[in-house]
């Protein structure tokens, strides 16, 4: 199977994973998501869809000694999870399952962090030729299962963390609204461009207003000059410094 699999290095190779050679392949998103997360030492974490476990690893080799619990639908994902957790030294348990029909053990515990970047396309849009490429990008359950899901998962008080595409922020803010208060911190390629993609986090039971962040922008410039990254400082220090993002904090000003 090694052959059907690359070994990828994130973090500044700081976290290396295996993930399929052809298929969903994790990118800069699992990074973006693990640093906007509030986690201290010793707290739990529910990852929903972990994939081969990129968010969760990138946010253990940011915090250490947390409890991280992934889980993944497709067992070859969930397999590959097991194994990336354990290379790299992390307490992932991992869970095969399909997140709206949870092991009862695991329906009976509450986290203090939820974190998820669930499908981005819907469901009736046209096929990827990879199976598990399409399962893994094709909204097939409803975001708003996901949203409840997390919401019945997390603790009174804890913070949920997604990151989705600009589009869906109505319908995440839907499944939110009465439930947590929420901070949106759009994500921006360049400088005056659209964001395309948002982190919504959401405090459980909290009341303040909604927050609107200033767009975080990841590329300088206004063209790529060449083969390199040319990520925005901040960006620099979330890709390969493992640093994070308080958008708690950046909420209260």
């Amino acid at each position: 199977m090694t052959e059907a699999l690359t070994q990828d290095a994130f973090l500044d190779g700081k976290v290396r994973v295996w993930q399929p050679r052809t298929g969903y392949r994790a990118a800069t998103d699992p990074v973006f998501l693990a640093a906007c997360v509030p986690a201290r030492a010793g707290q739990t974490v529910l990852e929903l869809g972990c994939g081969v476990g990129v968010a969760s690893l990138c946010l253990h080799a940011r915090v250490a000694g947390l409890h991280l619990t992934g889980v993944e639908i497709q067992p070859e994902y969930a397999a590959l999870a097991r194994r990336n957790g354990a290379e790299n030294g992390a307490a992932l348990a991992v869970v095969e399952a399909d997140i709206a029909a949870l092991p009862a053990d695991l329906r009976a515990q509450r986290f203090d962090h939820v974190i998820a970047n669930p499908p981005y396309y819907a469901a009736h849009g046209p096929e990827a030729q990879d199976k598990t490429r399409d399962r893994a990008l094709r909204e097939d359950t409803p975001l708003s299962v996901w949203l409840d899901v997390a919401l019945r998962r997390c603790r009174d008080g804890g913070h949920i963390s997604i990151i989705h595409l600009t589009e869906r922020l109505p319908d995440l803010l839907a499944g939110l609204s009465g439930r947590a208060s929420c901070a949106v911190l759009p994500l921006a390629a360049r400088a005056q461009r659209p964001a395309r993609r948002v982190i919504v986090q959401a405090r459980k039971g909290g009341r303040a207003p909604l927050v609107l962040l200033p767009p975080l922008v990841i590329h300088e410039g206004e063209t790529h000059p060449g083969d390199g990254e040319f990520f925005t400082a901040p960006v620099r220090a979330l890709m390969r410094a493992a640093g994070g993002l308080d958008l708690q904090a950046m909420a209260r000003g």
